[in-house]
């Protein structure tokens, strides 16, 4: 008996004492608002590439700065958020 109690008590305090706290409705705002600009940038940058009259190479040069940039913006809003949830 002594041991379901150790074992509730256990469970409880797992599920009490979450890591994650909730995000405020401006931290959300924000969230969704990033995911926004993300996804006209994206946009904006396929259309530049599909409109691109240069050589090849600087095509391809072009596309590869789009990507890392998109990259870039996309892992700096997660840990942005992660942060958030952390707080």
């Amino acid at each position: 008996m002594k041991l379901l109690h150790l074992a509730a008590a256990l469970v409880m305090s797992f599920f009490l004492s979450s890591a994650f706290a909730e995000e405020t409705i401006m931290e959300k705002l924000d969230v969704q608002k990033n995911d926004m600009q993300r996804s006209t940038n994206k946009a904006i940058n396929r259309a530049k590439e599909a409109a691109c009259t240069s050589s090849e190479m600087e095509c391809m040069k072009q596309k590869a700065e789009h990507r890392a940039s998109e990259a870039y913006d996309a892992t700096k809003d997660k840990a942005t958020e992660l942060k958030n949830k952390l707080d």
